[in-house]
């Protein structure tokens, strides 16, 4: 369970992850944590994008609440994950999102575009289990629960 979380149903996190074994890797340790509702999951960058400006099969908000935070790998299909975020931090509407790049790159040229691209955090995933688990509690108290959103 998260500590001094204040987590609550209306918060949305959005996953951007095409790994299924990442992806289900990140859900369970957030459930862990006690993040059960909200985590929405898209499995390439070209979703993430219809989901973030609400177009195509995302085009109805309930089925795309803004998230409070996005979790988004680099190494996607169709869009890549530093186009995602280009595009997100450049539309006036999404821009104040946090977006967290969590990725397996340890790049610099790939870190220094994405904090040029104004990612608000940059987290490296462990290939050890333990050390990865220890990462999604670490993000989860932080991004989910001591960092105010001022989003709108």
């Amino acid at each position: 369970m998260i500590q001094d979380s204040q987590v609550t149903d209306s918060m949305t996190i959005l996953l951007v992850e095409d790994d299924p074994a990442h992806a289900t890797l990140v859900k369970r340790s957030l459930e862990d944590h006690g993040v059960h509702e909200g985590l929405r999951h898209v499995a390439d960058g070209e979703a993430a994008l219809n989901y973030m400006f609400q177009r195509g099969d995302y085009a109805q908000s309930e089925q795309s609440p803004r998230p409070n935070v996005i979790l988004l790998d680099l190494r996607l299909p169709r869009i890549d994950g530093l186009e995602v975020l280009r595009q997100i931090k450049h539309a006036p509407q999404l821009r104040s999102i946090p977006v967290v790049v969590l990725t397996t790159s340890e790049a610099d040229r790939d870190i220094a575009q994405a904090y040029e691209y104004r990612a608000n955090s940059y987290l490296v995933k462990p290939l050890e289990y333990q050390q990865f688990h220890l990462l999604m509690r670490e993000l989860g108290v932080y991004w989910l629960s001591r960092n105010r959103y001022g989003g709108g």
